[in-house]
């Protein structure tokens, strides 16, 4: 590291213009400045620029933040000093995490976000405090021993520069989206097991050309089974497309994954020290993080939707056979009926995310920027997105275990041990109750097989 900042430092003293480093910014990038004024230039440049407020990112997403920029610099592209790495490193095990907005991010890359992410490096703004809230980050910096950092030439640029926010929160809500399929895959499942519904839709044979649909399709009838009663011709829709509602999930899921391994080994520093000379690049777009985000976040809505509709089957007497709604005693009892509405209102909340964060520019900074891939807000509607969709398959695996312990025949090996599963969470249901209380427990509840492999 410290032999690339060499080279790069030399060509800085050449005196030729790099943009951030002997120029202003954005739409002052023609203004040259003086030595006194670059020497002061690195700092001030995390000041003024941090603008959000709260919301703040939790803790742990904001350490992915600060990991995946240390991860990036390793490339040599910002031509930063082994100094600054080692700082990234020290604040992590020190626990000094920055107070960084969670949404509100207007610009051409992420210069606002990460002016607050990497301020407190200088003691420049705040931190998250360990009982909550936070605090001035100079203060605790002094905790842990650690003086205020000294920017070198380009290091306050550098640290505004890439996509690191995006990188990281695409990598920790990809983590939470797969869970989240798995979860849905389960309920599926049970939903088919509770209805008695055909298996054809998930024989092998279905997934001639696509091997993800084939892996989809085989965890499916290892749990189903074959049908242990009489069925219809032609279960609804909903239960007949699981399998490529479901794989479309995983593949969106893979989408995201390719494109996080291409932010973290190509070029988003801008400038860039490639070759010996400072490159101006797009890097900092993003565009490619944002629509995978998008794009996942389409496919949890649309996967919501269809286990909603399962939901709403699997209280119909005329599909499953069983008490209508759910009931222990219809008429004097409920049941499940609103189970059914916390999905529909949890569905309506995807529908309204699912709008393509990338779509709708602004332009701003004087016509400089005019344009943003609004990669950090396509990750802010993704992690919503996770949240609404674990709701809704929490009410589908209660809906399915309140039909399967309704149903009069066997539930299949498959499926028994999700089913004892739920049962620990849920226990008997005997008659009605704030059924709320299951949907939280089921929704915060883990239990073996909960993460299918990809």
């Amino acid at each position: 590291m410290d032999r690339r900042c060499r080279q790069a430092r030399a060509v800085l003293r050449a005196g030729r213009p790099v943009y951030g480093v002997n120029t202003g910014m954005g739409a002052l990038s023609g203004v040259r400045l003086t030595e006194a004024e670059q020497r002061a230039h690195q700092r001030n440049l995390l000041l003024a620029r941090a603008t959000g407020g709260p919301p703040w990112l939790d803790e742990a997403d904001a350490r992915a933040l600060l990991a995946v920029r240390l991860r990036t610099f390793l490339s040599g592209d910002a031509g930063v000093s082994a100094a600054l790495c080692q700082r990234l490193a020290d604040v992590l095990h020190a626990g000094v995490i920055p107070a960084v907005p969670r949404t509100g991010v207007g610009c051409a890359g992420e210069i606002v976000p990460l002016a607050h992410a990497f301020g407190p490096l200088c003691g420049i703004g705040r931190v998250l405090a360990p009982g909550g809230g936070t605090r001035p980050a100079g203060g605790a910096l002094r905790e842990h021993g650690l003086p205020e950092f000294a920017l070198g030439p380009r290091e306050g640029h550098a640290l505004l520069a890439g996509v690191p926010g995006a990188t990281a929160l695409a990598i920790r809500r990809l983590a939470d989206a797969r869970a989240l399929a798995a979860r849905m895959e389960q309920a599926a499942a049970l939903s088919i097991v509770a209805a008695s519904a055909s298996r054809d839709p998930y024989r092998e044979e279905c997934a001639r050309g696509d091997p993800v649909l084939g892996q989809v399709l085989g965890r499916l009838r290892r749990a189903v089974g074959d049908p242990a009663g009489p069925t219809a011709l032609q279960a609804p829709v909903s239960f007949r497309v699981a399998g490529p509602v479901l794989t479309h999930l995983r593949r969106a899921g893979n989408g995201l994954a390719g494109a996080v391994g291409r932010a973290l080994s190509g070029v988003t520093d801008s400038p860039a020290f490639l070759s010996g000379a400072f490159v101006g690049t797009a890097g900092f777009h993003g565009l490619d993080l944002a629509a995978h985000c998008d794009q996942l976040t389409a496919a949890l809505a649309h996967a919501a939707e269809v286990s909603a509709a399962r939901i709403h089957r699997l209280l119909d007497p005329q599909v499953t056979g069983l008490p209508a709604q759910l009931a222990a005693h219809p008429g004097p009892d409920t049941g499940l009926v609103t189970v059914h509405k916390r999905a529909a209102g949890e569905v309506h909340a995807l529908r309204r995310l699912a709008v393509p964060s990338t779509v709708g520019l602004i332009e701003t900074s004087g016509g400089q920027e005019d344009v943003q891939s609004f990669g950090w807000e396509a990750a802010e509607c993704l992690r919503q997105a996770v949240r609404h969709g674990h709701a809704v398959a929490s009410c589908e695996l209660l809906t399915g275990y309140r039909a399967v312990t309704f149903a009069p025949h066997l539930v299949p090996p498959g499926c028994r041990p999700l089913v004892d599963s739920l049962a620990r969470v849920i226990g008997p249901i005997d008659a009605d109750r704030p059924f709320g209380e299951d949907i939280e427990r089921l929704t915060v509840a883990s239990w073996p097989g909960a993460a299918a492999p990809e």
